[in-house]
């Protein structure tokens, strides 16, 4: 007699044959494409698959782990599906055929959907049965999972379910539901297409590029040593860290609510009054950031490094779905890579590094990769070139070199005293304009202009974009902005390498930047700063990308 199962979580109590968590009712296969699974078994058991139809055949191996591809299908659904074993079968219910999308990250992209701005009304309206949503718990390990950890989740994490009200808010601190970037993507993904959408949310906030890239990623060449030492050091060092972790954090916990009543309380109310101050000041001058009399005790890093560890999260939130079809990744991180000058430098190499290694790890050849440019924060700028988040913004730009990448620029949508702006639905609605030209081949603009090329005359530096297609230029640039129309976030300068703040005017739908402090100019910035005030775009409304034309080592 079979055992029929609908199996939601990690173990089937009656049935050696299992899948990993990622599969299950309401899951979305990823539609015109072999649809890979996988699952374990008693090695050398005969696996057989039902749906649509058809039987697909596998066997375990010595190890117990089997895999196939079924077969490539139109969008659709929903079907049934039923895995055989020896004696054994799970059914799963539901199933849509569609395009399934990766959203991945740390805070930004974690941000839920609860406390976007326009969060409400998405929600109050979020009833589409086409559309499925999967969250990977939080998690961290020093080596792959096979499988997510759904023993501590919500119930609604760790398993499809499908668009509602109630399915898209739950339970996830510090946010409220599902991605707000994730869903609103989605949403416009299911306008383009008119077909079945699934997202994969897998993110964390506070997380570094790093912890995101495989041991493997890292030590290829060349390699990120230092990463890789630390990865080690945790592995060598876990028994013996994880004896005093627990009594490492009682002592922190104690300290931390000492600190609280000596000085939490005051500091947070001076933050308090500091975000009223930024707000009130527009565009103008803002006090500096208040800083505690003293500062916070620092947590006992966990024995296996944490949320920081080199691979971590790649290991417990990536592995256990890598090589679930999808149709591409939409990314937001590098916040956290700029809080450090030499981090913000190198995240062109680490960002570029992620990309790959997921690529090269998931098996299903370049797919799209997608990602969000750094939003303005901190104070607005005083200089024209300063902080650290514009090196990250360049490592972001330079991705675009890699095949069927997109980017988003978000420089207008951030706020001073926030580092999670609330307006996650025009992110959103970028991302989905590059997608519609990088991965629906639309001929749409999508992207505000691209840097080309300069040329000195005399003290001035003409500048040119990228107008060799409707992909960035948009018709011709433009202002945008209050009264007078003054084009601003441009610096200049000489062979002395210090930036002066510049004019400059669109002629010929080309940029020409002066400053009679920089006589003879050999370069130009834009929108070099962590909170730049550029207003720079095309015609589409779209703006332009910080940049830089010097290749100077040193900021």
């Amino acid at each position: 007699m079979l055992c029929t199962i609908a199996v939601l979580h990690n173990s089937v109590a009656c049935a050696a044959v299992r899948v990993p968590a990622i599969f299950g009712d309401n899951m979305v296969l990823q539609c015109n494409m072999k649809v890979p699974i996988w699952g374990w078994a008693d090695a050398g058991e005969n696996i057989q698959i039902n749906f649509m139809g058809y039987i697909f055949k596998a066997k375990a191996g010595k190890n117990g782990k089997w895999f196939l591809k079924l077969g490539s299908y139109k969008a659709g659904g929903p079907y049934e599906m039923v895995i055989k074993g020896n004696g054994q079968q799970l059914l799963f219910k539901n199933i849509l055929i569609g395009d399934v999308w990766v959203a991945s990250g740390q805070s930004n992209m974690e941000f839920g959907i609860r406390n976007e701005k326009h969060g409400a009304e998405a929600i109050a309206n979020a009833h589409d049965s086409l559309l499925h949503l999967f969250t990977v718990p939080i998690a961290t390990s020093l080596q792959p999972r096979q499988d997510i950890d759904t023993a501590n989740a919500d119930p609604l994490v760790g398993k499809w379910v499908v668009c509602s009200p109630e399915n898209i808010v739950y339970d996830h601190k510090p946010w409220q539901g599902f991605s707000a970037i994730g869903y609103y993507f989605a949403k416009e993904i299911r306008n383009i297409t008119h077909g079945p959408v699934g997202i994969i949310g897998t993110y964390k906030g506070g997380t570094p590029a790093q912890t995101w890239v495989s041991i493997e990623g890292l030590q290829q060449d060349p390699p990120f040593s230092t990463y890789i030492t630390a990865h080690q050091g945790f592995v060598d060092n876990f028994r013996t860290a994880s004896s005093t972790y627990p009594q490492q954090m009682t002592d922190y916990h104690v300290a931390l609510d000492q600190w609280n009543k000596d000085y939490g309380n005051d500091y947070t109310a001076a933050v308090k009054q500091w975000d009223a101050d930024v707000a009130k000041a527009g565009e103008g001058p803002v006090p500096p950031h208040p800083k505690p009399i003293r500062a916070t005790p620092p947590a006992p890093v966990p024995p296996d490094g944490g949320f920081n560890g080199p691979a971590n999260l790649y290991n417990a939130m990536l592995n256990p779905i890598l090589h679930y079809g999808i149709k591409g990744v939409i990314w937001y991180q590098g916040e956290n890579n700029g809080d450090a000058l030499a981090d913000a430098i190198a995240y062109k190499t680490i960002f570029a590094r992620l990309i790959e290694d997921w690529r090269r790890q998931w098996h299903q050849g370049s797919f799209p990769f997608l990602y969000v440019q750094l939003a303005n924060f901190r104070a607005p700028a005083k200089l024209p070139a300063e902080g650290n988040w514009p090196w990250v913004r360049e490592g972001q730009l330079k991705a675009l070199a890699l095949p069927k990448t997109g980017m988003v620029v978000t420089t207008d949508l951030g706020e001073a005293g926030n580092i999670h702006p609330v307006n996650k639905k025009d992110v959103a609605v970028r991302l989905a304009l590059v997608a519609r030209r990088v991965v629906y081949g639309e001929n749409i603009i999508c992207s505000g202009p691209q840097y080309r090329s300069m040329k000195i005359e005399g003290n001035k530096i003409r500048l040119t974009f990228d107008d060799n297609s409707p992909l960035t230029i948009g018709n011709g640039l433009m202002l945008k902005g209050e009264q007078p129309r003054e084009l601003k976030g441009f610096g200049i300068a000489g062979a002395d390498h210090i930036f002066y703040g510049a004019k400059a005017m669109v002629i010929n739908n080309t940029v020409i930047v002066y400053n009679e402090q920089a006589d003879k100019p050999i370069a130009v910035r834009y929108n070099w700063a962590d909170n730049p005030p550029g207003n720079l775009y095309n015609q589409a409304g779209l703006p332009a990308s910080p940049f830089r034309t010097d290749n100077w080592l040193m900021p």
